[in-house]
């Protein structure tokens, strides 16, 4: 049996005398030989445990090296002569021989194999070697750069056509073989030459862009050294150094600009929002972000919570449809502080106009702007005192209020609020305190509404509340502004701390409610105000509903207005007179009353229209009308020996009182006429007395030392008190005719006369009693001490020329 070593395992060669099955136990006992040491296999042996009689021969190549074994075995025990083991031994030799033989001619087999394929590989790479140089010389010439090759002598060893163009040459023949240096002078010493010859000698890659001056091109040179010289790409950046150095004028220009410029580009499809790619100085100095914590950044890095959505989805909407957008937006800084900054975005388009790229936004700071602007609007529609709304900021509130009514139906109501007694706070503790009660109701108001409904101030004390958005049913409405109104009446007339000073304040309220129907606004207005009206008539501290009747007298007041200034003006106003009498039933003089002949209604009496008038500010005019009329009178009267001792009384309003220019006024009147002072008898209400008693006070003087009679009308109905009465310059008092009319029939109406007379009677004034319409009146206020009566007992009142005539019939 022979076996064999091929790759460092033992492998059966050839054998006989054993079946397949025993090989491989045969092939393992071989194996020992071939061990180093090498030993004979001990018997019985495992793996062949047939085997008796076992000898191998290793078999040795002519390199000495260990090639295989050749075994003789035997299943029965036996022995070798000295000549089987010499031929046995010569047999291995033979053996050894023939596969050293076999393992040559395989070599060799293999040999003449490799060199075959090694022929064939050349030739394949020849072709390949010649097919790539074609391909690089294609594409050596289709490339848009320039590129040549320079030998170990700088001279060209190739040109592209595209480096030949760029070099001005017609072809590359033009330059092979030639040196550059010599070719190309206008290189030498330049960054060109620098940059080359330093990669020869570093043996490595350089890039640099340089100056061509002949050509007043710029290149952009990338040079490759290789074994045999180098190989030079070489391109025309000459336009895009003109853009560059454009690009680099205006980015300094706009580095340097003091608005803020940021210049953001359009994200790829499928990623939201734009992406910063420049910011100049101003955005850093503004917002505390460095360039480098911008860059890459959504222009979202600048917003906040204060920052308007709305207005960010309008620009969102601009961006997507590519129009450029205007913005006020509030922008914060790293800081965290915010500020107002305007913005101008346009769109930048790519080449074709189709796609938008990229954003340029222009911003400038306008926080200092804005807050001008709102403290002119809040100047504008707020009240300076006590910074609630104005009334136009009211105005533009129920302009909106009203118009969204007619949209979508809702009801609401409308609150006139005045302060009680508002003025003798000013008068007495000065304004300083009035307006910190202004501020402090202010507060009260606000405080008392929800905060869809507005709170503002007209001026001076008048407040407006607007509620809005009641419930439909007008009841429910109704009920629901009453117990607004109640709750402010409650919250007002808690009391107040006014500088170290507690202050007492009410307030009156009007009310009118409004629903989808349509309303003008300056009726809503009129008819709160004429419910706060009500109020204040019904006692004060109270609120009070407008009722249409109130219109009704309100515009009949309006026309009965309107007809005084018509009357005014035509003349229609005339006198009355009704007689004074004495005990002895002869006249002292007349009482003047007012009377106006309409053109319509026929002749109006006093109680008709004197309200009205002073409502509406005619009683002055009217008021002076009368005394000039009376002057006149008793200057015609003072020419006659019958009627010159005669007197004219004449009602005085309150109003025309207080005006400042009464004293004088009475005085020109009788300067002009001539009449004797002490003739002239006028008639004050006691109202006067209810305040600002020392300026009465005064004025009385003043037309006392005149030489006016003074007398004080319905005496007993007002405000007298004896501290005052004892103080006034008066000359009579005048029992109102309420007392005299149930004098006989009323023990209190008695009693009330009778104190009268004997008031007056110890301060020394004389005493008239009006409305005497009878006998019996008359005889009891004459036992009492009344001197001087007027009333229908002795005439009513009369146009002048019946009153001449009643006079006439007297005498006789």
């Amino acid at each position: 049996m022979v076996v064999v070593l091929e790759n460092g395992q033992v492998v059966f060669s050839a054998g006989t005398g054993f079946s397949a099955a025993e090989r491989e136990g045969l092939v393992t006992l071989c194996a020992a030989i071939l061990e180093s040491p090498s030993r004979q296999p001990l018997l019985p042996a495992r793996c062949a445990p047939g085997i008796q009689f076992f000898r191998g021969l290793p078999l040795v190549g002519q390199g000495g090296q260990l090639t295989g074994v050749l075994a003789v075995m035997d299943k029965t025990p036996r022995s070798l002569s000295a000549e089987q083991a010499q031929d046995l031994e010569s047999l291995a030799g033979l053996i050894a021989g023939q596969l050293d033989l076999r393992r040559l001619h395989s070599e060799r087999k293999a040999l003449d194999t490799e060199r075959t394929r090694i022929s064939t590989s050349m030739r394949q790479t020849e072709e390949d070697a010649q097919r790539l140089a074609t391909r690089l010389g294609i594409t050596l010439e289709s490339i848009t750069e320039g590129f040549y090759t320079l030998d170990p002598d700088w001279r060209f060893t190739y040109v592209n056509s595209e480096g030949a163009r760029l070099l001005r040459r017609s072809g590359a023949k033009e330059l092979l073989g030639k040196n550059i240096w010599e070719e190309f002078p206008g290189v030498v010493n330049t960054v060109f030459s620098e940059q080359v010859q330093a990669a020869v000698a570093t043996h490595q890659q350089v890039e640099f862009e340089a100056l061509y001056a002949p050509l007043d091109r710029w290149f952009e040179v990338r040079v490759h050294p290789f074994p045999d010289g180098l190989a030079v790409y070489f391109r025309d950046i000459s336009r895009q150094r003109h853009t560059r150095e454009q690009l680099m004028l205006l980015e300094t220009s706009i580095s340097r600009l003091n608005d803020i410029v940021i210049i953001a580009e359009a994200v790829p499809s499928g990623s939201p929002g734009l992406r910063i790619i420049f910011v100049n100085n101003a955005f850093e100095r503004h917002t505390g972000y460095s360039r480098s914590e911008a860059m890459g950044q959504s222009p979202r890095l600048l917003c906040g919570p204060l920052t308007d959505r709305t207005e960010l989805r309008r620009m969102a909407l601009a961006f997507r449809q590519g129009e450029p957008v205007q913005a006020q937006i509030i922008t914060y800084k790293k800081n965290g502080r915010h500020f107002w900054m305007e913005v101008d975005i346009v769109p930048v388009a790519d080449d074709a106009g189709v796609f938008f790229t990229h954003w340029v936004a222009v911003g400038r700071d306008v926080t200092r702007r804005k807050a001008t602007e709102s403290e002119i609007r809040h100047l504008a529609f707020y009240d300076a005192l006590t910074q609630l709304p104005n009334r136009q900021l009211l105005m533009n509130r129920l302009h909106k209020t009203l118009g969204h009514n007619q949209q979508q139906p809702r009801a609401g109501a409308l609150m006139f609020i005045d302060l009680d007694n508002f003025k003798s706070l000013n008068d007495t503790m000065g304004h300083q305190k009035g307006d910190l009660l202004l501020q402090k109701v202010a507060k009260r108001l606000s405080a008392c509404v929800r905060p869809s409904d507005m709170v503002a101030r007209l001026g001076g004390d008048e407040f407006v509340v607007l509620l809005d958005d009641l419930d439909e049913d007008s009841q429910v409405a109704a009920a629901q502004a009453k117990e607004s109104g109640e709750k402010i009446l409650a919250a007002l007339r808690e009391p107040y701390s006014l500088a170290g000073y507690q202050h007492y304040s009410t307030c009156s309220i009007g009310i009118t409610s409004f629903d989808h129907t349509e309303h003008a606004i300056g009726d809503l207005l009129k008819q709160a105000d004429l419910a706060m009206y009500q109020a204040k008539v019904a006692g004060r501290n109270t609120l009070c509903f407008f009722d249409p009747v109130m219109q009704a007298a309100v515009s009949a007041t309006a026309a009965l207005q309107s007809d005084l200034r018509q009357g005014l003006r035509e003349n229609q106003f005339l006198l009355h007179y009704q007689p004074q009498v004495g005990r002895d039933g002869r006249m002292t003089g007349v009482e003047a009353l007012l009377r106006w002949q309409h053109s319509s209604r026929g002749l109006v009496g006093p109680t008709e229209f004197i309200p009205a008038a002073e409502e509406g500010g005619l009683i002055l005019p009217l008021g002076q009308w009368a005394l000039e009329t009376a002057c006149r009178q008793l200057a015609a009267w003072s020419q006659r020996p019958d009627t010159a001792a005669l007197s004219i009384a004449v009602n005085v309003s309150v109003r025309q009182f207080r005006h400042s220019d009464f004293v004088d006024l009475v005085m020109a009147a009788l300067k002009e006429t001539g009449v004797s002072p002490h003739k002239l008898k006028l008639e004050l209400t006691e109202s006067l007395l209810a305040d600002d008693i020392e300026v009465t006070i005064s004025k009385m003087a003043a037309l006392k030392d005149m030489g006016v009679t003074l007398s004080i009308d319905d005496f007993g109905m007002g405000y007298s008190s004896l501290s005052c009465l004892k103080r006034l310059p008066l000359d009579q008092l005048k029992i109102d005719k309420t007392f005299v009319t149930d004098i006989l029939r009323d023990p209190n109406d008695a009693a009330i006369a009778r104190t009268i007379i004997g008031l007056a009677q110890s301060l020394g004034l004389g005493v008239v009693a009006e409305g005497v319409e009878t006998e019996a009146q008359r005889d009891f206020l004459s036992r009492h001490g009344c001197e001087c009566y007027q009333g229908y007992l002795f005439c009513k009142p009369l146009p002048i020329d019946e009153l001449e005539d009643f006079m006439r019939t007297l005498s006789r």
